[in-house]
């Protein structure tokens, strides 16, 4: 047995079933180790190493699994890191394992030789390791997966290409050899001293309006985080990443919060007196209630995300199902401000509703979100872009049950809306995905993975993965950003897109295209692809000058894009009418 075999071996005694990569010589080992093992785990093959690494982070994200991807060295190993920093910053587990010059020529300067290690050493900074003698495995390999899983973090293995294909020996029981255990999964629960959870539950319980932000760190505490809703009579407002902790359709949950979030949520914040935080580490302050307003309380398994966002007065390290369990019973019921929550909440889907089916040329963006949640089979997955793509999957996209979604929300690369979804469908091949992408995302990369779609659908039960590009020629979020932040009209050089014709691209590579360019055309357009046998692209085009304005936008925001306007931007009549109508819906719903 060679290196790469074991190194497959124990991966699959892991219960790792994917990996996803792309070849090349620095580890041919490796990839002839996959044919010898009959492709087990699968090699999945995508049209770029940083795809490859995204697809791990969305296989990790859906799957709540360990995600691992492989490279070759130099080119394909730098090719990972903007999958692995995504990794980094989101909290999720993934292992690269890359391969390395022959330890014969490094030093050399020989092809392809990059000091792997210093380039690693960041992005991977919870464990990374150099594997130059076969009796490093199984304990390197081991850890890797370990620390990946332990701290939802990125860990990195560099194995050279002629250690690949030495014959394994297995640590021996001697001095300076080091063992591992076998493959196992048994994490403990965490829950703080019950003196401080007491201290929690006097805080909560004075309060007269209790506001709680959930993150992806309350994923697994869904039920508890809905009882201490309803004991306080509080409202829920959801970070970016834990927009799938609780479903949208539940009367007290004000929805995203931030730039990209709603009203209701903005109300919540701005009007509690207590605030409990569960999972998350939302890192804009100024959309927190006012320093000194609110009392705080925290709850996070991580000591040292802990009190950094806001004053928090009490803070609870540990996770959150188990840290919930021991404060429910010394929470008191309370009324608290539930029924102005509630109204907040259903005038916020009214103005919604209105402001998505205001005309627009051709079709309204708003729209698209507000078509595809009326039709949203039960058990979906949605990936969104960054971009505007992502304002609207935010505010509009109403998940209910057992639905998942996620996006990159630290990092916010472009780019990650496709490779997401491909993860989530080899992650749950039984169920429907839909990843809402811009289209400055698509001609970035999403074009090239829909040949990944076009290649491995039909291993699938479930073949439907809808991929819905917002057609408007315009990298609009940054054209927003560069009005609102910058006070500076739309620079066409940058933020003009060639036009392309992303249907005609899916069909041509033999999946589902749709075309829609009018508005009342998009319904029908849902329902067709999200009933297709095989993966489709639906092509909308939309209007570019629909304004995702928060629903708290500034006064120096406002003043900004008035003087981007005046100072000759192109589309300046478009965004003035539109973006007055769509703030009249608001008024005039609450």
């Amino acid at each position: 047995m060679q290196v790469a075999d074991y190194v497959l071996q124990r991966l699959r005694e892991w219960g790792v079933e994917h990996v996803f990569a792309y070849p090349g010589d620095g580890i041919n080992g490796l990839v002839a180790a996959f044919g010898r093992a009959d492709n087990v785990p699968k090699f999945v093959q995508a049209r770029h190493e940083e795809m490859s690494a995204l697809q791990a982070v969305g296989y990790a994200k859906f799957s709540g699994r360990v995600g691992v991807c492989l490279a070759t060295s130099g080119p394909g190993a730098i090719h990972l890191l903007n999958g692995l920093y995504d990794a980094k910053l989101d909290h999720v587990p993934v292992v690269a394992i890359v391969g390395q010059t022959a330890r014969t020529a490094l030093g050399g300067s020989y092809q392809q030789e990059v000091d792997l290690h210093s380039l690693f050493k960041d992005v991977a900074s919870e464990y990374l390791v150099d594997v130059t003698v076969p009796e490093q495995l199984p304990n390197a390999l081991d850890r890797a997966i370990r620390t990946a899983e332990a701290e939802r973090a990125p860990t990195a293995l560099i194995i050279p290409a002629d250690v690949q294909e030495l014959a394994y020996s297995a640590p021996e029981h001697a001095f300076k050899h080091v063992p591992s255990s076998p493959p196992s999964r048994s994490w403990h629960t965490s829950v703080p001293p019950q003196a401080e959870v007491n201290r929690a539950a006097e805080v909560l319980n004075a309060g007269e309006k209790v506001a709680v932000l959930v993150g992806q760190g309350a994923r697994d505490a869904a039920d508890e985080v809905h009882e201490v809703a309803e004991l306080l009579g509080a409202g829920v407002a959801k970070a970016l990443l834990g927009k799938d902790v609780l479903p949208d359709d539940r009367s007290y949950v004000t929805g995203a919060i931030g730039l990209l979030g709603t009203r209701p949520s903005y109300e919540l914040m701005r009007d509690c007196d207590t605030l409990l935080i569960v999972g998350s580490s939302f890192p804009y302050s100024q959309f927190l209630p006012e320093f000194g307003k609110a009392r705080g309380v925290q709850i996070d398994v991580d000591g040292r995300l802990i009190g950094m966002r806001y004053p928090t007065e009490v803070n609870l390290v540990g996770d959150a199902k188990s840290t919930l369990r021991a404060l429910l019973p010394a929470l008191r019921r309370k009324d608290g401000w539930r029924a102005t929550i509630e109204k907040n909440v259903a005038d916020w889907w009214d103005a919604l509703r209105a402001q998505a089916f205001e005309d627009a040329d051709p079709v309204n963006p708003m729209r698209i979100a507000w078509e595809l949640s009326e039709r949203l089979p039960e058990d979906a997955i949605v990936t969104a872009d960054s971009g505007s793509a992502a304002n609207w999957y935010a505010r509009l996209v109403r998940l209910r049950g057992r639905m998942r979604g996620s996006l990159s929300g630290t990092l916010a690369t472009m780019g990650a809306g496709v490779p997401y979804a491909i993860g989530a469908k080899f992650a749950h091949p039984d169920r429907p995905v839909v990843a809402l992408v811009g289209d400055g995302a698509m001609q970035m990369n999403g074009l090239a993975e829909l040949i990944t779609l076009a290649r491995y659908h039909r291993e699938w039960p479930d073949r439907r993965c809808v991929v819905c590009v917002l057609h408007n020629n315009d990298l609009n979020q940054v054209t927003w950003e560069l009005r609102a932040m910058g006070g500076a009209p739309k620079f066409e050089e940058s933020q003009t897109l060639p036009d392309v014709d992303y249907a005609a691209f899916a069909r041509s590579v033999g999946l589902v295209g749709v075309n829609v360019d009018a508005p009342d055309d998009l319904g029908a357009a849902w329902d067709e692809v999200l009933g297709a046998d095989r993966p489709a692209v639906l092509d909308v085009r939309c209007d570019p000058n629909v304004p995702p304005i928060p629903p708290h936008a500034s006064f120096d925001q406002v003043k900004n894009t008035a003087e981007a306007l005046l100072r000759g931007d192109p589309d300046a009549w478009s965004v003035v009418t539109k973006g007055v109508r769509t703030k009249v819906q608001e008024f005039l719903h609450g």
